[in-house]
């Protein structure tokens, strides 16, 4: 089979949700979140054609979807700005700025949050009684807040479980995140930060921890 038309299928199969179907759920997520893209452009064309073949999925509320059009291309990749240049927790620069806004599909390798400060900082922060905001990497807006409605270790555990950071409906700040048809989660200003893997408990948004590693622009981080 030709390359291109492997390359399809692994689309179409994380595209529909399929994978789950031949693979064990760890596998499954990996696959989804590890399928090599083309350029912006290629892919919203790619997109769009999904799209037209098999509608676009609409995820149960209190999710809000967007549109194609958040990730066109602009300034610098999907996004007008690239990302900071002191993210939180250690993150790499360059790998954050790949992520947030060359790519679609690509994630950070499963694990690599807990390679960085950040389970020492949030259980800090649990011993006071806080709860962590997420920023995004370019923008400094906020897009998630947790732990709510858990412990920060009930949080830590269930992103374990999964490899990346996994936030709850209500733990998203809607005014500044989205959901795409296929599932991809994105800033309203073109960040990419993960995907929607719906579980039995609703809404998983599986998301880098180098794309909600900004710090607040003019403000204090919580």
């Amino acid at each position: 089979m030709p390359r291109h038309s492997h390359s399809s299928l692994l689309l179409l199969a994380s595209a529909l949700g399929s994978a789950s179907a031949f693979t064990s759920p760890a596998t499954s997520t990996a696959l989804r979140r590890t399928i090599a893209i083309a350029p912006t452009s290629a892919t919203t064309r790619s997109m769009s054609v999904l799209d037209a073949f098999f509608g676009k999925k609409e995820f149960a509320a209190p999710c809000v979807m967007g549109e194609e059009s958040i990730m066109s291309p602009k300034a610098h990749g999907t996004s007008e700005t690239p990302v900071q240049k002191d993210l939180r927790w250690k993150c790499d620069y360059e790998t954050a700025d790949r992520i947030c806004n060359f790519n679609r599909h690509y994630a950070e390798y499963a694990g690599y949050w807990l390679t960085t400060s950040f389970v020492e900082d949030a259980r800090n922060v649990a011993k006071e009684g806080k709860e962590i905001t997420f920023y995004d990497s370019n923008t400094g807006k906020p897009l998630f807040v947790a732990p709510k409605g858990r412990s920060m270790e009930d949080f830590l555990k269930e992103s374990g479980s999964h490899g990346w950071p996994s936030f709850r409906d209500e733990e998203v700040i809607w005014e500044n995140v989205r959901c795409l048809g296929d599932g991809e989660s994105v800033s309203v200003d073109g960040t990419h930060l993960g995907h929607n893997l719906p579980d039995s408990s609703g809404n998983r948004y599986c998301i880098n921890l180098v794309s909600v590693a900004g710090r607040p622009v003019g403000g204090e981080e919580e």
